[in-house]
């Protein structure tokens, strides 16, 4: 077994598959992907060597608000290397380093409650400057057409209210979209009362100037999954060169692992008779967090996961769609800013459980996860693996680049 660096991902045309990765939005509880990642990392390296990358595997990865940062974690090149800036690995602890600084707890606040209701009334809870400095420290000057595989990160353009997709498959259509990596990330986390909107600018070849007024991409797709196929779709579509021939709504040649960052519904938190009596400040204040927003994301995520489990479902191809995520969440692990070490903690050990639970599937009557077989998401992952293994040797073996990069020793097979 080698320990070479890899070669990139070649073409599906050069396949069997396509293969996508999506990752939710969810604030603080993105650690919980984050430690999956590292599983799946882990077991992808086993197969083929230490130097493995989740992106030397997929031909998309997707992500929205904190998802979206993970994305460009995990396909941002180092400028020495041309490897990914960061393994999955690290993922978990970045959190841990840096969310109590994202999201700073006021603990000895005498006065809570009216510190939080004046802060929802008179600006975003936090002022984002940690978290905007540290995302243009990582992400220096990498620009959307400079990541290692192709990427599509949702936003929503508060001035022109439609959702902006920043996707790499769009950046030779349309240059304007590429953008920093770093001011895509600050637009699509900026959640609504959370975090500030986020203005930039790009200028196209010819000197076009396109100005974007960005806030959370999870008031339009907090799980950006069927965003991402969506994009592969039109790709197809237009006769790209990359893919094989097959029809838009051929499911099963899609190889797809969605992320949840977990939620609350297992807990009916709010009923009609409560909600019944809210107004401004109960939508953005009621039960210690923000009803409104979790509202619109936990909506706009299980309305992606119920149309393609359907979908899958009703083309036989269950096998190719693993949707994980934790609807058991309860307390302040459901939130989305809650950075205390305690919280952190506690969100590593709910990724670390989800790994041992039961592969689970959502009732489309009731919504909620059900488990779907005897399989745990650990070993569905494992058999993934070997999947996505085998087809990156697949399209080694019949692409000439592919073969070429193996006969000079650069490819684990």
């Amino acid at each position: 077994m080698g320990e070479g660096p890899k070669s990139p991902l070649q073409p599906p045309t050069y396949g069997n598959l396509i293969t996508i990765l999506s990752i939710d939005g969810g604030g603080i509880r993105g650690i919980i992907p984050g430690t999956v990642l590292g599983f799946l990392e882990s077991e992808l390296q086993k197969l083929d060597g230490e130097d493995a990358r989740i992106s030397d595997y997929f031909d998309v990865i997707a992500g929205t608000s904190t998802g979206g940062l993970v994305t460009a974690m995990l396909t941002t090149p180092n400028e020495n290397t041309g490897r990914p800036l960061f393994s999955a690995k690290d993922i978990k602890d970045f959190y841990l380093e840096h969310g109590p600084k994202i999201f700073p707890q006021h603990s000895h606040d005498p006065i809570p409650r009216v510190t939080k209701v004046v802060t929802a009334l008179s600006g975003p809870k936090y002022d984002g400057k940690y978290l905007h400095n540290l995302v243009k420290e990582k992400l220096g000057e990498t620009r959307l057409h400079q990541t290692l595989t192709n990427v599509v990160i949702p936003t929503f353009d508060i001035k022109r209210l439609q959702p902006t997709i920043f996707s790499t498959y769009q950046v030779k259509s349309r240059p304007c979209l590429d953008a920093l990596l770093s001011d895509i990330c600050i637009g699509t986390s900026a959640a609504p009362t959370y975090l500030p909107a986020h203005y930039f600018e790009t200028k196209d070849p010819a000197g076009r100037v396109r100005e974007f007024n960005l806030i959370d991409g999870g008031v339009a797709a907090n799980n950006p999954t069927l965003v991402a196929i969506g994009e592969v779709t039109k790709e197809i579509i237009r006769g790209s060169p990359d893919f094989f021939p097959i029809k838009p709504m051929d499911y099963g040649r899609f190889l797809v692992i969605s992320l949840g960052t977990g939620s609350s519904k297992a807990e009916e938190k709010y009923n009609a008779d409560e909600a019944a009596k809210w107004g401004l400040l109960g939508w953005l204040t009621s039960g210690g967090s923000t009803p409104l927003v979790q509202v619109f994301t936990q909506a706009s995520a299980d309305m992606v996961d119920l149309h393609l489990s359907e979908a899958f479902q009703a083309l036989h191809s269950e096998k190719s769609y693993l949707r994980i995520q934790d609807d058991t969440l309860s307390g302040i692990t459901s939130s989305v800013d809650i950075a205390t070490k305690e919280n952190l903690d506690d969100l590593v050990k709910i990724g670390e459980e989800l790994l041992k639970k039961r592969v689970s599937r959502v009732n489309l009557d009731t919504g909620i996860f059900e488990p779907s077989n005897h399989e745990t998401n650990e070993e569905a992952l494992t058999s993934f693996t070997r999947l996505l293994s085998q087809e990156k040797q697949r399209r080694d073996t019949r692409s000439p680049h592919g073969h070429a990069a193996a006969s000079k020793g650069l490819v684990v097979v």
